[in-house]
C-alpha cells in the first residue's frame, strides 16, 4: 500500500511538472482587435520562472522591418524589438494551474502590465492587466 501511495504522489508531481512546461515553445501572437498575426514569441523557463522574447515580427512592407522600442523605459529603452524580452518573472501557481506574478511589455506603447498565462487546449491565453482592467489575447502554437 505504501508503494502505491508513493507511486500516486510521484505521478501527481510528474503531471504538475508537465503542465508547467506546456506553455514553453514558440507562439504566434494574434492582435485581439484585428485578428492579424503580429509576432512569434519564444517562451522559456529560466531559474524556475517563465520568460518570453520576440523572435520575429510581421510587418507591412512600408513599415520599419527592424524597429526599436523608443517608448520603452529602463533596460529596453531604444532597443530592437526583435530579440526583446517582453515577458518576465512569471511564477507557477499550481493551485490555479497558471503562470502569474510577472509582467508583460507591449512594445507598441512601451507599457508593462501584470500578467497571467495559461493553456486552454491548444491555445495559450495571455492576460495583461492593471487593477481590474485587463485584456486577454489568444496565441497559437507556431510551427
Amino acid at each position: 500500500m505504501k508503494r502505491f501511495t508513493l507511486l500516486l504522489v510521484f505521478i501527481g508531481i510528474s503531471f504538475t511538472a508537465i503542465s508547467q512546461s506546456v506553455v514553453t515553445g514558440k507562439w504566434k501572437t494574434i492582435d485581439d482587435e484585428t485578428g492579424k498575426e503580429k509576432s512569434i514569441v519564444e517562451i522559456y523557463e529560466k531559474d524556475g520562472e517563465l520568460y518570453g522574447k520576440i523572435l520575429k515580427i510581421f510587418t507591412e512592407p512600408n513599415e520599419d522591418q527592424d524597429p526599436i522600442c523608443d517608448k520603452c523605459s529602463g533596460d529596453r529603452k531604444n532597443k530592437k524589438i526583435i530579440g526583446m524580452e517582453i515577458i518576465r518573472d512569471m511564477e507557477w501557481d499550481a493551485d490555479d494551474e497558471e503562470w502569474e506574478d510577472g509582467e508583460i511589455l507591449d512594445p507598441e506603447d512601451g507599457k508593462t502590465y501584470d500578467c497571467v498565462i495559461w493553456r486552454e487546449g491548444d491555445d495559450l491565453k495571455v492576460r495583461g492587466y492593471v487593477a481590474f482592467f485587463y485584456r486577454t489575447q489568444t496565441w497559437k502554437k507556431a510551427d
